[in-house]
């Protein structure tokens, strides 16, 4: 029944989204020299940064609550056990996996760090994290996920739940997701940080919940 129901809403959903595609107006406005003119304010000195966790913040946190609902659905329409039995890896091929994840996060904290001054940020480390943990799951190291228990539900909505709670906080300043520049920048380190764990697993979890064979509980 559960699958039922998400396949009904993804089929009526889609033509809605698609409609919406068609309609859309171009641009009238070239908005670039209004985000550099503010850039100093934003919090970060890199303008993708800036555009995504600032000036059009609230876009980004849908995006993050459209990836949720995603995953919600892959656990909704796939059964809770699956009798697959885990990936056996040549010895080759388990050693570079064990040398290249921890490469991965290391790669996963520069683009994170980098974000605010140049191209990366929470997607980009996010990313990396999900197709490290995905790569280690491909050779046997990790199993795939059954039911999420509660440090792994927590990692999976942190992210959201820190954006929508500096969205709260921040009401007072007049708009939504408005940072007081002198904490603007802070407020972003804190909502990126959050949103790299959290795409990490919600990007590896889309595979490794489809993945669900005898394992240990995540």
């Amino acid at each position: 029944m559960k699958r039922f129901l998400v396949i009904l809403a993804a089929v009526v959903f889609v033509p809605i989204l698609a409609t919406a595609m068609v309609d859309l107006a171009p641009a009238p406005l070239d908005l670039r020299p209004q985000v550099a003119a503010n850039l100093a304010v934003s919090g970060v000195s890199h303008q993708v940064t800036a555009v995504l966790l600032n000036y059009r913040g609230y876009d980004t946190l849908l995006e993050i609550g459209v990836l949720l609902l995603a995953l919600f659905g892959v656990l909704a329409a796939t059964p809770a056990h699956r009798d697959i039995a885990p990936a056996r890896a040549e010895l080759i091929q388990s050693t570079l996996t064990r040398l290249a994840v921890p490469l991965m996060i290391l790669v996963a904290g520069y683009l994170l760090w980098a974000g605010a001054f140049r191209p990366g940020g929470a997607f980009q480390a996010g990313a990396v994290l999900g197709a490290a943990a995905v790569l280690a799951h491909l050779v046997g190291l990790v199993p795939g996920w059954q039911h999420p228990g509660l440090w792994l539900r927590l990692g999976l909505v942190m992210g959201f739940v820190v954006f929508l709670a500096v969205a709260a906080a921040t009401l007072g300043q007049g708009a939504l997701l408005e940072y007081p520049p002198p904490l603007a920048g802070t407020l972003i380190v804190v909502i990126e940080a959050a949103l790299t764990l959290s795409l990490g697993l919600c990007l590896s979890g889309l595979f490794l919940f489809l993945s669900r064979g005898e394992g240990v509980e995540s």
